[in-house]
């Protein structure tokens, strides 16, 4: 058998992909590139915007276009939120939502087995579609830490690896489907995700990203600790470096701080999201912290980490622009804020996208589009200039880089540990390894 993946969205859905893909290969199937004529497609779809729903309604028709007699697999959020919609394209054959995970790769190898009575190409998974959002609960069969999808991406580059140690949210931010698209905040026990970086380890990859939708409420379903989670992996052997993905600022204590900065594997590079520099659209969507705890939660990092003569924290930036309600001075609090008090190295925006079920979707002031494009520039060009300053700021400093075994117009790239892309003339015998440079 054949199979072809595709995958839209986060980090988190490709990490998840590579383990459908890995799972699908001990199984005896053959992996195809997405181009190709295959017995069966698995899309893993985003629903974070209208833009990402459409991008994977159209890679469904894609591929039914590309074999029609294939089955398609459909996954990730948007197939939570929209089963019916998708049941209903032609060429789906089944779709699995948020707690349905781990049944993909045996459920889709067993019924397309010689001897399986469902091979029948017109049997399709039953399901509707969900009239309102409603929240996954824990159940026995549903979001607990047993039925927590574990995942990790295929080194990229054979030198990156993306570990996702939590799924879910319990913050219910006004604007957001993820807890309905991904269940609740759970896990996997530590000893668990230990495993999987001891694959990651033994394949050879030398760095780690930690994911998950909110990273650091790691231990909700477990009863153990984002701190404990760190010390464990810190001592898994063969991994280099760690670096924190997608944690809320409220999450990241002192004590997190503190022991990254007595010397351990985790570098100076922080993903956070932070969505609005006003206190006035953070209180209105739900968000569970205010601009002073964001500046202090980023002041008390620089100072743990920060010396002078030393690589800086290069901090990556989350920003919803155009949130409702948001007006030119709501907007110009947010850019001050980065440009004045935050600093950081990058910023990721995101123009807001009105989700059907969700709060902030029924509200009556809602920000034209041509606004929202206009304030994204604004903001990406304040990002230029400061990932631009972040850069000037590290010239003669020394630096340790994992070098990428990619190679293009005879260059070999790779990062920092405070994540600066830097190239050199290509060296066979730097694939994969760590050098000490001066930048």
């Amino acid at each position: 058998m054949k199979i072809a993946f595709t995958t839209l969205g986060c980090k988190l859905n490709y990490a998840e992909t590579a383990t459908y893909e890995r799972g699908f290969m001990v199984a005896g199937w053959e992996v195809v590139p997405w181009t190709a004529r295959a017995d069966v497609y698995l899309i893993n779809t985003c629903a974070v915007t209208e833009t990402a729903e459409k991008k994977s309604r159209n890679l469904i028709r894609r591929a039914h276009k590309t074999a029609p007699e294939a089955r398609i697999v459909v996954t990730g959020c948007y197939a939570e939120l929209r089963r019916g919609q998708l049941l209903a394209i032609d060429g789906v054959w089944k779709v699995f939502g948020a707690t349905e995970k781990n049944a993909i790769v045996p459920t889709v190898a067993e019924a397309l087995s010689p001897e399986s009575s469902l091979r029948d190409p017109s049997h399709r998974q039953a399901g509707g579609p969900l009239p309102l959002m409603r929240p996954r609960v824990a159940t026995d069969s549903g979001d607990n830490a047993s039925s927590t999808f574990g995942a990790y991406s295929s080194g990229e580059e054979r030198t990156r690896s993306f570990l996702k140690v939590q799924d879910g949210c319990d913050n219910f931010c006004a604007y957001c489907t993820v807890p309905y698209a991904r269940g609740r905040s759970r896990n996997l026990a530590i000893c668990e995700v230990v495993k999987m970086a001891e694959h990651i380890a033994a394949d050879g990859v030398k760095e780690v990203v930690l994911t998950g939708v909110n990273t650091g409420d790691f231990g909700r379903t477990t009863g153990e600790s984002f701190p404990d989670l760190l010390k464990a992996l810190n001592e898994v052997k063969g991994i280099e470096r760690y670096r924190i993905s997608s944690i809320e600022p409220n999450l990241i204590t002192p004590e997190i701080v503190d022991w990254i900065a007595s010397g351990t594997k985790f570098q100076r590079h922080f993903h956070i999201p932070l969505q609005s520099g006003s206190d006035t659209l953070l209180k209105r969507v739900g968000r569970r912290y205010d601009t002073a705890l964001f500046a202090s939660r980023i002041d008390y990092i620089r100072q743990a980490l920060e010396r002078p003569g030393e690589p800086k924290v290069f901090f990556g930036i989350d920003v919803i622009v155009g949130l409702p309600g948001e007006t030119e001075e709501l907007f110009m609090e947010t850019y001050n804020f980065l440009k004045d008090h935050i600093r950081p190295a990058f910023i990721h925006v995101f123009p807001y996208s009105r989700r059907p079920g969700t709060r902030a979707a029924t509200w009556p002031d809602q920000v034209q589009d041509s606004v929202k494009t206009e304030r994204v520039a604004r903001l990406e060009a304040l990002c230029a200039q400061l990932h631009q300053d972040f850069v000037v700021a590290h010239k003669g400093i020394k630096e340790t880089v994992l070098w990428e075994s990619s190679v293009k117009n005879g260059l070999m790239g790779g990062y920092t540990g405070n994540y600066i892309r830097v190239e050199k003339p290509f060296n066979p015998a730097l694939m994969n390894k760590l050098e000490e440079i001066v930048l």
